[in-house]
């Protein structure tokens, strides 16, 4: 475990002249409400190290040092977007063996199976939802995160090879450039519309606006309590509360919810139920116009040449186009939501 300054500048001075570098992150997202990296794993050769930003303040020299490698990830996106969310971190070549996977059309796209495919070895799924941020790490836990790099590089090559025999290296390319630049784009919760969770849609516009102040009450004691929100009260039971609150019914809240928190559940109840009708959240409707008969034309014309393309290439049509963009490039051929690959084998002009 790399979890100094000096043996991040060891480690920094070691990769040097490594071109290639295998890159994971693992977080708490299911243990914190401010979800954070707590782990980096880096591998090349035969080395797997682990990188601890829960003990280093500043892992930019780090960030910086790999960025003009080739670096391999399997599902980078969600890699990218935290470590985006602190580090100005730009690679310049980047492999990800889920993208690469999903192009040669293999049904099993988790790192587990592609392991299993190229190596025969069966990984433990054990960790997958651990706690990150415990330290020290188990040893299971230390060797679940070795094992996210271990294998990166080999099976990286395998797909490459792979994708050009397809002739499905552009493909990749542009697949792979368009994940990076949408992984680069910020991410916020919009609170006008996050509390309309499973079952809202189905409560009375009173039931909402008591939910709406749950949700409310529930996101602060998180926040608070550094958890994520269901270690509050799970969504379901926000629903339930709601509908029986105005119903005037009994309802049972967690055993587990300190008194604490459920004499504040009570108050945002009682608070709800006494706000006016006026005040109570109002769901914007937003009609689409009906569509055209040459729209649906379009729309049809255009999934059956997908589906035609994709059997012969034995690829999921979703992967080939999916359904989403397929309709903005039906409503607006112009459209960017096909890229040019894709666009290509579905002989759209322009």
């Amino acid at each position: 475990m790399i979890a100094d300054t000096v043996s991040l500048h060891q480690l920094i001075e070691r990769l040097a002249n490594e071109p290639v570098v295998a890159v994971d992150t693992e977080a708490d997202s299911l243990h914190s409400y401010y979800e954070k990296i707590c782990l980096v794993q880096v591998g090349w050769d035969e080395e797997n190290l682990l990188v601890d930003p829960l003990a280093i303040d500043n892992l930019e020299p780090f960030f910086a040092a790999i960025e003009d490698k080739r670096l391999i990830f399997h599902g980078a996106d969600y890699d990218l977007r935290l470590i985006n969310r602190r580090y100005d971190f730009n690679p310049h070549d980047l492999f990800d063996t889920m993208i690469a996977a999903r192009l040669c059309g293999f049904k099993e796209l988790g790192l587990v199976a592609l392991v299993e495919k190229y190596f025969g070895v069966k990984l433990s799924k054990s960790s997958q939802k651990a706690n990150w941020a415990q330290r020290p790490l188990p040893t299971r836990m230390v060797e679940y995160a070795r094992n996210d790099t271990r294998y990166l590089r080999t099976i990286a090559e395998r797909l490459e090879e792979e994708l050009r025999n397809l002739n499905r290296w552009e493909w990749f390319t542009e697949s792979r450039d368009r994940m990076v630049e949408a992984a680069r784009e910020p991410h916020s919760r919009d609170d006008a519309t996050a509390w309309r969770i499973r079952g809202s849609h189905a409560l009375s516009p009173r039931a909402q606006s008591v939910l709406h102040v749950l949700w409310q009450w529930r996101d602060t004691e998180a926040a608070r309590w550094d958890r994520p929100a269901f270690h509050v009260i799970n969504n379901d039971a926000l629903v339930e509360i709601a509908q029986k609150a105005i119903d005037g019914k009994d309802f049972t809240l967690p055993p587990r919810m300190t008194q604490h928190r459920r004499d504040g559940l009570m108050l945002a109840v009682a608070h709800a139920l006494d706000i006016p009708a006026s005040e109570w959240p109002r769901r914007v409707r937003t009609h689409a116009p009906r569509p055209t008969e040459e729209y649906t034309r379009r729309v049809e014309k255009l999934r059956a040449l997908r589906d035609k393309k994709a059997a012969t290439l034995n690829i999921d049509p979703a992967i080939l186009a999916p359904r989403q963009a397929l309709e903005a490039t039906a409503a607006d051929p112009a459209s960017d939501a096909l890229m040019h690959w894709q666009r290509a084998l579905l002989e759209i002009e322009g």
